[in-house]
């Protein structure tokens, strides 16, 4: 096929979700089907232990940091924290019953409203600063675990969030260590997922950043989306034993049933996402005697071995979600109804880049077009 031939479009494409229809280029990740994420052509596995600011750095310009850019860019992010405490005042008006990510979207609205410059590359920078004091502060008020706590200028990106957060009864090192790699591998998987496409499409309009970060994180709350990782973590629960026979057993009942095996499969792998490998490998470390943390091991095997048996699953093996819920769990964060903030405050790294990328500098600094996709018209009798 020539390069001015990407793809063949059918009518048998229409109505799909435009699922695997070329739209755009992404400049800061990639998805292949066997080796899964890689950052800016770096391997997830090769990033997942650095730095949150070294990767964040990376997917904003393209490179891995010096030590000194790194010093730079930790030290410009630390510079841009605070937030405007009418974001706090209203946060704490908002109902409880809403649900958290209900709670994330109005907080990004209300940053936009109180700190919003215009400029994309700064306002990302603000946003990555920023993020984490907000979901920080929702999970406080939120939970009734008291007001909010000021971030501090001696700590790291994630480090400072797990101080602001104060979760009742953590281990701080555990859970920042559980939260510095979830935080790397969350921040990106491609242009073309629900959340990172609505973004890029509300920005195209020029909206400001936060408001197209909101309408990523609407994209970002829904249960086939983000909040995959609540489903999989109840689905563990269900089982309730690390037994391999009765797990089996547990998983061929599910399916004679018309069921589904949570946190396995996946869109475009077509192996273990190897999210799910430093994830399994990171709880053997850090909560190997956690009970849900042990049945999600023992599913990882037998889940595997049974849809293998059944010739439709393109995909058997487990996904970034698959014990992901089971780690957050064990760290002390036992509400999964925050599962999706979690991932949404990492998310809204890659997306702000990918915005960034697409407003300043595709098509050589005029960005991509505002998005109007065709729909065909049809007999509407």
């Amino acid at each position: 096929m020539s390069d001015d031939v990407l793809f063949t479009l059918t009518s048998a494409h229409l109505d799909t979700g435009m699922r695997g229809i070329p739209v755009g280029t992404c400049r800061t990740s990639k998805v292949d089907p066997i080796k899964g994420v890689s950052y800016v052509g770096h391997p997830i596995a090769d990033l997942a232990f650095k730095d949150p600011e070294e990767v964040a750095f990376l997917l904003l310009e393209h490179h891995l940091p010096s030590a000194d850019e790194l010093v730079a860019f930790s030290d410009d992010l630390r510079s841009r924290q605070g937030i405007d405490n009418r974001v706090f005042d209203v946060l704490r008006m908002l109902p409880r019953e809403g649900h958290p990510m209900e709670w994330l979207g109005n907080g990004l609205t209300l940053l936009g409203m109180t700190c919003k410059t215009g400029d994309w590359a700064e306002d990302a920078r603000n946003l990555i600063a920023r993020a984490p004091q907000l979901v920080a502060a929702i999970f406080r008020l939120r939970s009734g675990w008291g007001d909010p706590i000021a971030p501090r200028s001696d700590l790291g990106l994630i480090e400072n969030f797990v101080y602001m957060l104060g979760v009742p009864g953590a281990d701080p090192r555990r859970i920042t260590s559980l939260l510095r790699t979830f935080y790397i591998l969350h921040m990106d998987h491609g242009g073309g997922n629900l959340s990172t496409f609505t973004g890029k499409a509300v920005a195209s309009g020029h909206a400001d950043m936060y408001s197209a970060v909101g309408a990523a994180m609407a994209g970002l709350s829904g249960p086939l989306h983000g909040r995959a990782n609540q489903d999989c973590l109840n689905f563990v629960r269900q089982i309730g034993t690390d037994d391999e026979a009765s797990v089996e057993t547990f998983v061929r009942e599910k399916l004679a049933g018309g069921g589904k095996v949570f946190g396995f499969g996946h869109a475009v792998l077509r192996a273990e996402d190897p999210r799910a490998t430093i994830q399994y490998a990171l709880g053997a470390k850090l909560y190997g005697d956690d009970p849900l943390y042990r049945t999600a091991s023992t599913l990882r095997k037998v889940a595997v071995r049974v849809l293998k048996e059944m010739p439709k699953v393109a995909n058997p093996y487990p996904n970034v979600d698959a014990v992901s819920g089971s780690l957050l769990n064990a760290s002390g964060l036992t509400d999964s109804n925050y599962y999706t903030v979690l991932f949404g405050l990492a998310r809204m790294t890659g997306i702000a880049a990918q915005i960034v990328d697409e407003r300043t500098r595709a098509r050589g600094g005029r960005g991509v077009p505002i998005y109007r996709p065709k729909f065909i018209a049809v007999d509407q009798g």
